[in-house]
C-alpha cells in the first residue's frame, strides 16, 4: 500500500513538473507599444524614452541623431534621404508599396490609438503628433527587432 501511495505521489510530481516547464513563452510582440506624449517624447511600453519630436517635426533618437522627418507632402524621409512611406493627415500610414501599415483613431480629446490593419492597438499618440504616430512606431519597432536579432546571433555564436 505504501509503494502504491509513493508511486501516485511520484506520478503527480512528474505531471506537475511537466506542466510547469511546458508553459509557453510570452509573445513579445504584444509588448511593443509605443506612446508619444504631449511634449513629443517617444516611449516604449515600459516608459523608457526612445526618442523625441522636435519643434521642427524632426524625429531624433536619444543621441540627437535625426531618424526621419515628414515633408510637406506627407512623405516620411529617413536621415539618408530615403523615402520610408507616407503619412496622411487622416491618420493612415502607407509603406512604399501603397499598403496600409498602421492607422490612428481618436480615443479621446487628447489621445489617438495606433492600430494595425486588423484593428489591434500598438500604442497611443498625443493628438498633436498624430501624423508621426505610425512612422515613429514603425521605426522604433524595427530598431528593436534589429537589436534582438543581433542578440540572438551573438547567443548562437556562444
Amino acid at each position: 500500500m505504501k509503494k502504491l501511495k509513493h508511486l501516485f505521489t511520484f506520478a503527480a510530481l512528474i505531471v506537475f513538473a511537466a506542466s510547469a516547464f511546458a508553459q509557453k513563452t510570452k509573445d513579445s510582440t504584444k509588448y511593443n507599444f509605443i506612446t508619444i506624449d504631449g511634449k513629443g517624447g517617444i516611449h516604449n511600453h515600459a516608459g523608457t524614452k526612445l526618442g523625441y519630436i522636435t519643434r521642427d517635426n524632426i524625429v531624433k533618437d536619444l543621441k540627437g541623431q535625426t531618424v526621419y522627418f515628414i515633408d510637406k507632402d506627407g512623405n516620411v524621409v529617413d536621415a539618408k534621404g530615403n523615402k520610408m512611406g507616407k503619412a496622411r493627415k487622416d491618420g493612415f500610414y502607407y509603406n512604399n508599396d501603397g499598403q496600409v501599415v498602421l492607422q490612428t483613431k481618436n480615443v479621446d480629446a487628447e489621445r489617438c490609438a495606433i492600430l494595425d490593419p486588423q484593428g489591434h492597438s500598438w500604442g497611443y499618440a498625443h493628438r498633436n503628433y498624430k501624423l508621426h504616430a505610425c512612422a515613429a512606431h514603425c521605426f522604433f519597432l524595427e530598431k528593436q527587432k534589429l537589436e534582438q536579432a543581433k542578440k540572438d546571433s551573438l547567443a548562437k555564436k556562444n
